[in-house]
């Protein structure tokens, strides 16, 4: 017979330590919410053409100079992101490891039952998310490799075009951004929770429409441009 060897002392450290993972969790989600957002904003500039592209991609890097060096900002921008991510996995992944652990007395095991699809989606689909960022960054950011037939040269926004008018490419990037929309779509609603903005069924409700329009507006947003490019809406110079 299994017993709780926890002391009531021990019992409240681990609740307040699993309630500071999960608003860690929430407010990295809401850093990475935010940068999603602007990223969205600038893909969007490619209906403009590849030089307003170009010229955007440009800007990023010279924002707030001479204060800061050339780039300055937007590694100030990488440091946040990398220190969210760390605080997002790690939170992720020691509650993960506590809720297995939980299910060996039956009352949880029967609760965690009921969430079990949409935990194990938010947990499996954040690692398909994160796997996708690795790619994404390898060839717009890193390497910058071109699986397109179009001379990109230097300019970001015909590696854009070249790299979407290639289906393969566009299907990954539209499948992350299903995982990407479904995670959203729990993170959002579940921040609330944690940060207690769900206290009434009218403040459930509105946190339930946010985190829908806002999950469904950055899917879109981003489907928008590589959609746009591989039927040839958008095309380079």
């Amino acid at each position: 017979m299994a017993t709780n060897t926890l002391s009531p002392t021990s019992q409240v450290s681990a609740r307040r330590t699993t309630v500071f993972l999960k608003l860690l969790m929430a407010l990295s989600g809401a850093l990475f919410v935010l940068y999603v957002l602007l990223h969205m904003y600038g893909n969007l500039k490619i209906f403009g053409g590849v030089a307003p592209f170009d010229a955007y991609a440009h800007h990023l890097r010279t924002m707030l100079t001479p204060i800061l060096p050339f780039g300055g900002l937007l590694w100030i921008v990488r440091a946040l992101l990398v220190i969210a991510v760390v605080a997002h996995v790690y939170a992720a992944f020691v509650l993960w490891g506590r809720a297995n652990g939980a299910r060996s007395t039956r009352y949880v095991a029967k609760a965690a039952a009921k969430a079990s699809i949409r935990t194990e989606w938010m947990r499996w689909g954040g690692v398909a998310i994160f796997l996708f960022v690795i790619w994404h960054l390898l060839q717009f950011t890193w390497l910058k490799f071109n699986v397109g037939t179009l001379t990109a040269g230097g300019s970001p926004g015909m590696l854009l075009i070249s790299s979407f008018q290639v289906w393969w490419v566009t299907l990954i990037y539209l499948l992350a951004l299903v995982a990407l929309g479904l995670h959203l779509w729990h993170g959002v609603w579940s921040a609330a929770q944690t940060l207690g903005w769900t206290n009434s069924a009218k403040a459930r409700a509105t946190a339930k429409a946010t985190a829908g329009v806002l999950a469904l507006v950055i899917a879109v947003g981003f489907a928008l441009p590589p959609l746009a490019i591989l039927f040839r809406i958008v095309k380079g110079n």
